[in-house]
């Protein structure tokens, strides 16, 4: 377990993220909204390095920008 303060402050703000996410997609009916919310909930308990999980994390928002701009 990696107990950077950078690394736990990341972690925490991407989870809550998913959190808002995981919520509208619920609320609203959004599926990707649901499933990428999930993602950032999970993810960061499994990259232990702060690059990586930075480096994920606009990836994920990228996809699911794209996702809703084709009407998923």
């Amino acid at each position: 377990m990696n107990l950077d303060p950078g690394y736990l402050l990341a972690s925490m703000l991407i989870s809550s993220v998913g959190f808002v996410l995981f919520k509208y997609g619920r609320k609203q009916g959004r599926v990707p909204h649901v499933v990428f919310g999930v993602l950032m909930l999970v993810y960061p308990y499994f990259l232990t390095d702060l690059g990586w999980m930075l480096g994920v994390l606009p990836v994920l928002l990228l996809a699911l920008w794209g996702l809703t701009r084709v009407g998923f």
